[in-house]
């Protein structure tokens, strides 16, 4: 069976293709394909409220390539969401039904909470130590999502609209901080000592460049210090030293400065980087619904 997951953000858009295979009746779900489309919504919506003409088209015609890929690879289900860029787009549900007619997919507008929900679908909870309790941090484009997890059960979650399309657009308030932390400061406590897990493409960037190995986690001064070297930096400066493309440099220091906050406020002072996304969220979600109709 193969199922794809399309995940429309405010910085991008992405189509993931698995295949699952049943292997000692259990799933195991492969990896074919994962394209990523960086059309920045976010920098349209959060600043003029809708999508302007030229990223209308950009999502149309990516939408157009993600159609044709999944026929390509025979995929039997899909599942495509939209996140905040889109929630908030005035004009979001008409280029939703442009792409219905001009591609077939049909996009759906998830909210915040349910956007946190598909992170549980990755079954995090289900391979951690019990003896910690964990914070799961989600940064986006437009929003920041965190589930909280004690004693292998999701305590909490909640959604902000703390993202780095807004932050670079000094659209973040310190009232939106300010929020934040009031509500990390009640909610996010546990007996237990608290570990961080990131996702995102930019957590996956910091954890790739800083060499950690695989299941090994990074801490807290390091990413401080990251984000040091980042913030001393231009765009073209990082783009240059560190090889990365424009969409990326110019919001990893926004998404450094989320990630840095919400753990130190947290008491927290290690995160786990897994790599695993809303999109893998979604696949997981389309097969447990698939196996609750059988």
């Amino acid at each position: 069976m193969k199922i794809a997951a399309i995940d429309i953000g405010s910085n991008a858009a992405r189509l993931l293709i698995n295949e699952v295979k049943i292997n000692n009746k259990k799933p195991e779900f492969i990896k074919l394909n994962l394209l990523r489309i960086p059309l920045r919504l976010g920098m349209d919506v959060f600043t003029i409220g809708k999508i302007g003409p030229e990223r209308e088209k950009m999502v149309i015609d990516s939408m157009k390539i993600f159609s044709d890929l999944m026929k390509i690879y025979n995929v039997d289900h899909y599942r495509a969401c939209a996140t905040s860029a889109m929630r908030d787009a005035a004009n979001g549900n008409e280029i939703i039904s442009q792409v219905k007619e001009t591609s077939g997919i049909n996009i759906e507008i998830i909210s915040g909470d349910e956007e946190a929900t598909l992170i549980y679908e990755n079954h995090v909870a289900e391979g951690l130590d019990k003896d910690f309790a964990y914070l799961y941090i989600d940064v986006g484009g437009g929003s920041t999502e965190l589930t909280f997890y004690e004693n292998g059960k999701m305590v909490y979650e909640r959604s902000f609209n703390i993202g780095t399309i807004r932050l670079l657009n000094n659209l973040v308030t310190t009232d939106n901080w300010k929020e934040m932390k009031e509500e990390i400061r009640k909610n996010i406590n546990s007996k237990k000592p608290i570990v961080a897990i990131g996702s995102g493409g930019n957590i996956n960037k910091v954890f790739s460049m800083s060499k950690t190995k695989d299941g090994k986690p990074m801490s807290l001064s390091h990413l401080k210090k990251v984000y040091k070297e980042f913030n001393d930096l231009s765009v073209e400066e990082r783009m240059t030293k560190y090889s990365l493309r424009e969409d990326r440099a110019d919001v990893l220091v926004h998404a450094l400065n989320i990630f840095n906050n919400i753990m130190s406020w947290s008491d927290i002072n290690r995160i786990f980087v897994p790599k695993i996304s809303v999109a893998d969220g979604l696949i997981q979600n389309i097969y447990s619904q698939l196996q609750h109709k059988k």
